[in-house]
């Protein structure tokens, strides 16, 4: 009798313990207040947000030509240690697409990481880095894309063995690695360094690749910008920060010169997959790739 009592407290603690864990990580929506403030979109604003995103490198269909770049169809697969993830739709078709979304379902799966149907989305969607996005930003954003073509294919699903499947796990990553928090502290930053920070930490979201991540697939922040294993399993994203072999013999000038033109000091040019982040970053103003430029001279060198 007192073993059977014990074995039912264990499990009543168990479940208990459970649904404590399953309550406070739920999926997380921003009160609808956030965005019924936001206003008319700034669409000027909200392509320069789109550019700085990288939107057209993971959203256009693989393969597209420069003509059909706006047009965010989705498929592009992206492999990593836990299965194979896919680039969905997020063009304004109803359908296949985001168009039917509202502002507070789109800024919740970027700010929050949740789905329109209250799910947790996977952090291959770089939510973690869009958290610090301002809700003028978001708001912009969206309604940027309103204005782009449609498309009506539907990309494929996740690809993703037990028990990465389950997306009730994800409660617990977002947990241990979903805030707002500056990734790095810069002390007396000025304005432009400031700039530099949020489109780097945040539309940019250059640490997504740029940082090594531990086994649950977190950035190591203490790591910020120190380049690592290529996700996609070959070769290595490079250190950016401004250590001896990242961009220690770089100027600000010259970073900002390889974000616009894709030419090195020494004049070789950019390769792999920062081939369409250069393209996205010779979009922006001027101001804002001598921004990151400042930035990226000022984070700790690793």
């Amino acid at each position: 009798m007192a073993l059977k009592k014990l074995l039912g407290g264990i499990v009543l603690l168990g479940a208990v313990g459970a649904g404590a864990f399953l309550f406070i990580t739920r999926p997380e929506r921003l009160t609808a207040e956030t965005w019924a403030a936001a206003g008319d979109p700034d669409l000027v604003n909200g392509e320069r947000i789109f550019h700085a995103g990288g939107c057209v490198s993971c959203h256009a269909a693989p393969g597209a030509p420069d003509d059909q770049k706006l047009v965010l169809a989705g498929g592009l697969s992206l492999k990593s240690p836990f299965g194979t993830f896919h680039a969905p739709n997020i063009s304004p078709d109803e359908t296949a697409g985001i168009g039917a979304w509202t502002l507070a379902e789109f800024g919740d799966a970027m700010r929050r990481g949740t789905g329109r149907d209250g799910e947790h989305l996977y952090p291959s969607f770089p939510y973690a880095s869009y958290a610090r996005m301002t809700v003028k930003d978001v708001n912009d954003l969206y309604g940027y894309l309103k204005t782009l073509p449609k498309s009506a294919n539907v990309a494929p699903g996740h690809d993703l063995p037990f028990p990465f499947n389950i997306r009730l796990a994800l409660g617990g990553w977002k947990f241990l690695y979903l805030n707002e928090d500056p990734r790095v502290t810069l002390a007396d930053a000025d304005e432009t360094v400031k700039r530099g920070q949020y489109l780097v930490e945040g539309p940019g979201h250059c640490g997504e690749c740029h940082t090594p991540r531990d086994l649950l697939g977190g950035l190591k922040v203490d790591q910020w910008l120190a380049g690592g294993p290529n996700p996609e399993g070959e070769g290595r994203i490079p250190n950016i920060t401004p250590a001896e072999g990242g961009f220690g013999s770089w100027s600000a000038g010259d970073i900002a010169s390889y974000l616009e033109t894709g030419f090195t000091p020494d004049f070789d040019s950019v390769g792999g997959s920062m081939v369409s982040v250069q393209k996205n970053m010779a979009q922006l103003p001027k101001e804002d790739r001598e921004a990151i430029a400042a930035y990226l001279k000022a984070v700790p060198a690793h």
